[in-house]
Order: structure tokens, then C-alpha cells, then sequence
């Protein structure tokens, strides 16, 4: 009998890489328990990544649904582990300092173990700090290296860098294989070296099925010494999912490892669960086709845990596509077409700015530059026109060292632009906010919490956080699930009743009537609606959410407020990333038209400028 091999259920990521939401606190605490029953898991990631912004999405303190959920698995003597970015922390965007080491210090006092530190640029400087506060918080410093597949990415590079994070004082280390994509000899190579040099340090595999890789490179780290393998289950395992439990033992007793004996039983009541769950409102947000593999992932790469949002994000990107070829009498587009020059575009843009690992929020960023590129492309415009600020920090290294060289028209473009590129320690460019953060609470009467943690989730997510709070993060997303239950339930009948739409016919709107069949009915101008101010429009590029400040470092422009060409108006958060919306011309702020959390459509008038 071979050495013993263990496993971890990455139930955050099972829901993430799926679709957009993870359960509530009840659902939670409800299948804990079973879980715990099925008595084969020495591990379970809880939270991390996405998991917190996404309770405050849809209304939820993710404080109490942290510590609610992570106290059974301790009693049952189970480990709790999270996966967090590094700089980034728990969003997309770097993090100052004090807000880190705060960070660590809350989640041990929530009774999280483990923190998988993973930074996306694969930049130890953004590791090293982790490191220490884990530490000084007492939790299990778990370091991750960011498996992806390039001409840079080789054997040598990954196990330098486990070294380079042992020599930290890295606990453990963790193959993040997010995309699959890693070849299953080289990852076996990986692991064997780690091992060779350092026995006693444990290794956990992570991985996603979408490209077919991953059942041959669970095989092939075990053969070469791997501790824990994260698995998913049914129904959330496969497609963008990870390898499911069922299989993996399978497979690991046939080749004589000791792994654990399952509980039948409990696993039909946790799959029962999940099922619920889906059924409940989480499937809502699930496109069936996150449950299939699909070997067109392996050229651009794309990570499982975004190709649920991805989907997601599709049906909007594709239906601003398709208005303007209706505009322009040009033929439709179809998801799966959008989807393929979305593909083939990563795999352009990707190389030209320096092969980022494709892991949040690096992934994002190389897809949502590529979307923004293909968007372009289809209306007539050039590559490149568009790149969030937060794009830009990547390209210009003030998120880390990116492991390529820049294409030379990326270079000109910041050139052009009057970007410094930035070659010093990334988190010099964040100073501390929590006084700030502290400050703003006493404003506004908010508990910082036990243990400081609403104090940190404020410093953390304050847009999120100031919605939360408000209550309309929880209106938002309870007629969010209302629409897409409607739209779910619809009957044949109801969806061919007639429609009213507004439209546009050289300048002039008209209300219409759209119905199935040969009926004609007039159609009559719409009313004009009254000017909120005098000025010229200020539209929105893209369909997201309107924001005045994405932190709270940055004041808010106002009616009366003087702008030039070039300054920063407001953001419209569209797949995960803030994107500033710059003055095309210089005036007053005559009228703000949307409020902050608004959802707005491309061509929205934001503001007015006289």
C-alpha cells in the first residue's frame, strides 16, 4: 500500500467556478453538518476569493457567515482554509498594508486556518508580507504557485519560486493549476522537486476540468509525493468545476494509495443539498454550459473560477454587439461566434502584455481587455481603445514584475499617453487607509465589530460595503433574482405576447409595439424627457455599474465642479473591474444622471458638461 493522500472540498469554488453567487449563511450551516458526515474530507476551503463581496451583493454580513460557517468543521476537528490575493487581498484591486495585516488577524479570529496566498503575477515581493502576517496570526501559511502554460512558465521557473517562498517561511505549498491547463508530466516534475528538496513541507493540488488535463495530473503529482488533492462534487463537479471526489478515490485506491472511505449516505444528502440550493437561486446565475469540458480552453487558458462569470457576462456583452449591427443593418452575432473571437483574442492580447498567470485578477483583466478589443472590432474601432486604470497598473508594473516583456505598441501607447512605468516594491504605491476607513465609521455611526472585522470589510470593499449597508445591495439583487425567475418561468405563450420598446430613428425616439404574427400597430413618438441639466452628454461606453469613486481615497465630482479633457468623471464596474470614464472635452458639471450602484447601458447619459 502506497502513502496516504488526502482531500480537501473547495466548496467555495465549486459555487464560483459555476456561476456568480455562493449559498447564504443558512444553506451554509445547513450542509455543514453533512459534510462533516461524510467523513472523508481532512480539509474545506470556506471562504476567500470572491465569497465576502459576494455577501455583500446580495445583502448578507459576510463576518457572520464566515464565523457561522467555519465553527462546525473546527469542532469536528476539520481544517478551514481561504484563498486570498496577496496585495490584492480579497478583491481585485491592491490593498494598502495595515488593511492586510488586519486582514489575517480577523480571519484566524473567524476561525479560518489556512490562508492560500496566491499572488497573480506570480511576484514573491506581493507573497512575502502575507507570509508574515499569517504568521503573526497564527494560521497555516499555505503559498501558491500559479500554474499556467507559456514559454516562460517552465519546470525550473515554478520550483525556483517554491523555494524562493520555503525560504520565506512558507508552511505549505499549493499548485494552483486555476485553468487546468497545466501538462501533467510537468506538474509531476514540479512536485518531485519540491519534494526532493524539502520532504516535510506539505503539497496541496488544485485544479479545474474544463481542458481534460486533470485527472491525468492528479495521478501523476500523487506518484510524486502530494499530500491533499482539492476536489469538487456532484452536481457542481467537471466542466469549469474541479474533478470529482468520487473519481479521484477511485482512481488513487487502484493506484494503492490509502485514501479515505466515503460515506455514501451523507454524500446523497450534501449532492441533495446542492441541488436545493441550485433550485433555490444560485442556478439562476448558472449557465448550463459551465457543466461541459471544453478542450477550446487550453489556447487561451482561461481559469475555471471566471468562466462562470464569464458566461454570464457574455449575454450582456453579446447583446451591446448586437444593437449596434441592428443600428447599422449587419448580421447578428451569436454567443458561440462572440465566444471564439473571444478566445482567439486572449490568446493575441495575452503574450503582447507579458504573459500574466491567467488568475484573478490577471485572468480578468486579459479577458476583459481582450472583450473591450473584440467589442471595438465590431464597431468599426481600433484595438486597445479602452484599458481600465486597474489594466494599467498591471501593464506599467505597479501591480508587480509581469514574468514577459511588453509588445512594443503597448509601450508606445503609455508613452503616448503619459504613463510611467513603475519598477519599485508594489505596495509602496498603496499607503494606509484604515484611519480613514475609522474615521468614515464614526461619520456614519457603523460598530467597527469584534475583532475589528466590520472595520476591515469596510476597508476592503467600500463600494460593496456602503451598498450593503444602504440596503440597496439587497433591493438590487432581490429584483435581480426576481427578473431572472420571470424570465426562467416564462411561458411559449408569454414570451410571443406583444412588447413595448423604446426606439431610436434618426435621432427621434418612438415607443413601438413589437408583437409576433401580422399585426400592425402604429407606433407614436415617446415623450421627451425633461433635461436634468444643459451641457453636452457624457455616455456610458459599456453596460455595468455607475460609480462617483471605486475608494475612498478619491472625492466624488458634483454639479458645479470645473473638469479638463482627461479627468477621471466617474466608473462604470463591468466584469469585476472599475473603468474610469474620462472628460472628453473640458466644462462645468452641469447634471449627474445616474446614482452610485445604478445600473447604467451603454449609451446612458452619465453626466453633463456645459
Amino acid at each position: 500500500m502506497k502513502r496516504e493522500v488526502k482531500f480537501s472540498l473547495v466548496f467555495r469554488d465549486m459555487w464560483q467556478s459555476a456561476g456568480k453567487y455562493v449559498p447564504r449563511v443558512d444553506q451554509l450551516v445547513k450542509v455543514a453538518p453533512a459534510i462533516i458526515e461524510m467523513g472523508c474530507f481532512a480539509r474545506v476551503e470556506t471562504n476567500g476569493g470572491g465569497f465576502e463581496q459576494v455577501n455583500l451583493l446580495f445583502g448578507e454580513n459576510p463576518n457572520r457567515a464566515v464565523r457561522e460557517w467555519t465553527k462546525p468543521f473546527h469542532e469536528a476537528g476539520i481544517q478551514t482554509h481561504m484563498l486570498d490575493r496577496a496585495l490584492n487581498g480579497l478583491r481585485m484591486s491592491p490593498v494598502p498594508a495595515d488593511v492586510r495585516k488586519l486582514f489575517y488577524k480577523v480571519k484566524k479570529a473567524q476561525g479560518t486556518d489556512i490562508t492560500r496566498t496566491f499572488c497573480g503575477l506570480n511576484d514573491v515581493r506581493n507573497i512575502a508580507p502575507s507570509i508574515t502576517y499569517a504568521k503573526e496570526a497564527g494560521m497555516i501559511s499555505q503559498c501558491s504557485l500559479c500554474i499556467t502554460h507559456s514559454p516562460i512558465h517552465t519546470v525550473e521557473y515554478y520550483t525556483n519560486m517554491a523555494l524562493e517562498l520555503i525560504k520565506l517561511g512558507a508552511d505549505e505549498i499549493c499548485i494552483k493549476d486555476m485553468a487546468g491547463i497545466g501538462r501533467p508530466v510537468s506538474l509531476g516534475k514540479i512536485v518531485a522537486n519540491i519534494k526532493a528538496a524539502h520532504p516535510e513541507i506539505p503539497v496541496q493540488y488544485h485544479s479545474h476540468a474544463g481542458p481534460g488535463f486533470n485527472m491525468a495530473s492528479i495521478l501523476e503529482v500523487c506518484e510524486a509525493g502530494c499530500d491533499y488533492i482539492d476536489v469538487g462534487m456532484e452536481p457542481l463537479s467537471w466542466g469549469t468545476g474541479h474533478a470529482d471526489l468520487l473519481s479521484v478515490q477511485a482512481m488513487l485506491k487502484d493506484a494503492g494509495y490509502q485514501v479515505p472511505e466515503i460515506n455514501m449516505e451523507a454524500y446523497m444528502k450534501v449532492r441533495g443539498m446542492i441541488q436545493e440550493f441550485m433550485d433555490d437561486f444560485l442556478g439562476l446565475y448558472i449557465s448550463p454550459k459551465n457543466r461541459l469540458m471544453n478542450s477550446l480552453l487550453i489556447a487561451p487558458g482561461l481559469p475555471g473560477g471566471m468562466m462562470g462569470s464569464l458566461m454570464a457576462d457574455l449575454e450582456t456583452n453579446l447583446e451591446s454587439i448586437n444593437k449596434y449591427k441592428a443600428k447599422h443593418n449587419l448580421p447578428f452575432m451569436t454567443q458561440d461566434q462572440l465566444l471564439i473571437k473571444l478566445f482567439d483574442e486572449v490568446a493575441y492580447v495575452w503574450p503582447r502584455v507579458g504573459y500574466p498567470p491567467l488568475v484573478t485578477p490577471f485572468s480578468q483583466y486579459v479577458k476583459n481587455l481582450a472583450m473591450m478589443n473584440v467589442m471595438a472590432m465590431e464597431k468599426g474601432k481600433d484595438r486597445w481603445g479602452m484599458i481600465a486604470d486597474d489594466i494599467w497598473d498591471m501593464i506599467l508594473g505597479k501591480a508587480g514584475r509581469l514574468p514577459g516583456k511588453l509588445a512594443p505598441e503597448i509601450i508606445e501607447k503609455a508613452e503616448r499617453e503619459g504613463r510611467k512605468f513603475f519598477e519599485g516594491n508594489p505596495q509602496d504605491n498603496y499607503p494606509d487607509s484604515l484611519d480613514k476607513y475609522r474615521k468614515l465609521m464614526k461619520e456614519n455611526k457603523w460598530e467597527v465589530g469584534e475583532d475589528d472585522e466590520e472595520l476591515f470589510e469596510y476597508a476592503m470593499h467600500p463600494a460593496q460595503y456602503e451598498a450593503y449597508k444602504s440596503g440597496k445591495a439587497k433591493e438590487d439583487f432581490l429584483e435581480d433574482v426576481a427578473k431572472r425567475r420571470a424570465e426562467k418561468d416564462k411561458s411559449p405563450e408569454e414570451d410571443a405576447k406583444p412588447k413595448t420598446l423604446t426606439v431610436q430613428v434618426d435621432g427621434q425616439a418612438y415607443r413601438v409595439t413589437v408583437a409576433y404574427g401580422d399585426a400592425e400597430l402604429p407606433a407614436t413618438p415617446a415623450a421627451a424627457a425633461a433635461p436634468a441639466g444643459e451641457g453636452q452628454d457624457v455616455l456610458s461606453p459599456l453596460e455595468g455599474k455607475f460609480f462617483l469613486v471605486k475608494n475612498a481615497q478619491e472625492t466624488a465630482m458634483k454639479v458645479g465642479d470645473v473638469v479638463k479633457e482627461g479627468d477621471v468623471l466617474c466608473y462604470v464596474e463591468a466584469m469585476k473591474t472599475y473603468n474610469a470614464i474620462r472628460a472628453e472635452f473640458g466644462g462645468t458639471i452641469t447634471a449627474i444622471c445616474a446614482n452610485p450602484g445604478d445600473t447604467v447601458s451603454e449609451d446612458d447619459v452619465l453626466m453633463k458638461i456645459g
